[in-house]
């Protein structure tokens, strides 16, 4: 009861069309609030940042000029890590705090020439000048539709608080020493509420225009350059390179060590027993010596088998077509592969998108329980596309510790996408970007 209770007014509510939902939605508010806000700081980052910036160029001839201008800039970044959590608070926008200004060596000296060289900081004390026009723009927009609009759709409700305390039968439209015309009769209290309306519906929308340039700005001036955000980027995919080489080769040991390492020490001593049989019971002898032969066999195998999941012969000398048309043959359910490349990728993408299209096909072996399945590979302007899809029972998930999280931080790693659509009951068509690049 109390389920169907608290879940079925949202229902409802979400049943009205965008325009009516808009002045009541939560969003709304919380870009209102922003805007009001805005006004009040900004005076105060304006003019504190106006003040100390003036000092520091007014004492720039003396030593005691570019100090303040230094913390000037280091005021204006603190301005700004106040402006970023705001916008995460109210806009929901998150955006990535700058890297803090670091001096090569130690000393006041050392921060202070950091910071007058830090482009970050220079962009904070921009945002300090900049915003105070805006703020005061937004405010004077935003507030005036706010308030007549309410005020207007809610006059009936308020409108006998004028004839009791103030003495006037209404609001008044018009007057001058003669003749005055006030809001009273209910024609006119019905008008006054239709505008009102019409200011409530058109509220939000002005809102959120107005706040959206306040996004513009707070994610253009107070984050990382772009730039940084790209050296972040590459040093976050460097270490994911680095720890999918690491588990990699954990893999390829401990698949030596538990395969073909141990059945090859376990056939050494049974050629070892053979030898010494050999003489005594030469029959017994060539049974184990047969049975030695069947696991060089099994151990070969093995072996073909790691050293076809690091890079396949068949890859390096006939390309992605024939690579991949074997791993097909290995799979469970019949696969349909057509590769249309106008050539052959730099090694390193062939083989990603080698171990791409092994490990979604080995997933469609082990968990799809699907009847067929088919690989498309081609070439779209400078992007290497890869497509798996199979009519199995769906649902699979980029889930953190899966296979597939795996997957897409390999692919990411080389400015590579990974996108899965696989609802329910199927079919699961998982595709794949990654950089072109020829030889």
């Amino acid at each position: 009861m109390a389920t169907a209770f608290g879940t079925e007014p949202a229902t409802r509510l979400h049943r009205l069309p965008q325009a009516l939902r808009a002045p009541f939605e939560a969003r709304t508010w919380r870009e209102f609030g922003y805007l009001m806000l805005s006004l009040p700081l900004s005076v105060v980052f304006f003019s504190l940042a106006v003040s100390f910036t003036a000092a520091g160029l007014g004492l720039v001839v003396t030593f005691l000029g570019i100090p303040v201008l230094a913390a000037t800039l280091a005021m204006c970044r603190g301005f700004g890590a106040l402006e970023r959590a705001r916008a995460r608070a109210l806009l929901r926008l998150d955006v990535t705090d700058p890297a803090p200004v670091r001096p090569r060596r130690g000393g006041a000296m050392a921060w202070i020439g950091a910071m007058l060289k830090s482009g970050v900081s220079w962009r904070h004390l921009l945002y300090s000048l900049l915003h105070l026009p805006w703020a005061v723009f937004a405010f004077c927009v935003a507030l005036p539709f706010w308030v007549y609009g309410w005020g207007f759709a809610t006059y009936p409700l308020w409108h006998w608080a004028f004839p009791v305390y103030a003495g006037v039968d209404g609001l008044q439209l018009y007057g001058d020493r003669t003749h005055s015309v006030y809001l009273d009769s209910p024609f006119e209290l019905a008008v006054t509420s239709a505008t009102g309306l019409l200011l409530v519906l058109a509220t939000p929308w002005i809102v959120r225009g107005l706040a959206t340039v306040d996004r513009l700005l707070v994610a253009g001036l107070l984050g990382p350059s772009r730039l940084e955000g790209r050296v972040v980027e590459l040093e976050s995919d460097r270490g994911v390179v680095v720890d999918t080489a690491a588990a990699d080769l954990r893999r390829i040991e401990r698949d030596l060590h538990d395969g073909a390492q141990a059945r090859l020490v376990a056939l050494a001593m049974d050629l070892g027993l053979a030898k010494e049989k050999l003489r005594e019971d030469p029959q017994a002898a060539a049974r184990m010596v047969e049975e030695a032969h069947g696991e060089v066999k099994t151990a070969l195998q093995e072996l073909r088998d790691l050293a076809r999941g690091i890079h396949p012969a068949v890859l390096t000398d006939r390309g992605l077509d024939a690579a991949l048309s074997a791993v097909a043959s290995r799979c469970t359910v019949p696969v349909r592969v057509e590769v249309d490349l106008p050539a052959r990728p730099v090694p390193a993408i062939e083989g990603i998108a080698y171990f791409t299209v092994s490990e979604l096909l080995q997933n469609i072996s082990k968990h799809a329980q699907a009847r067929q399945a088919s690989v498309d590979v081609w070439r779209t302007q400078d992007r290497l596309m890869l497509q798996v899809t199979d009519d199995g029972r769906g649902g699979a998930q980029v889930s953190p510790g899966s296979g597939l999280a795996g997957l897409a931080e390999r692919l990411d790693a080389v400015d590579g996408i990974l996108l899965v659509d696989s609802p329910p009951g199927g079919p699961t068509v998982v595709t794949a970007e990654l950089p072109w690049r020829t030889v």
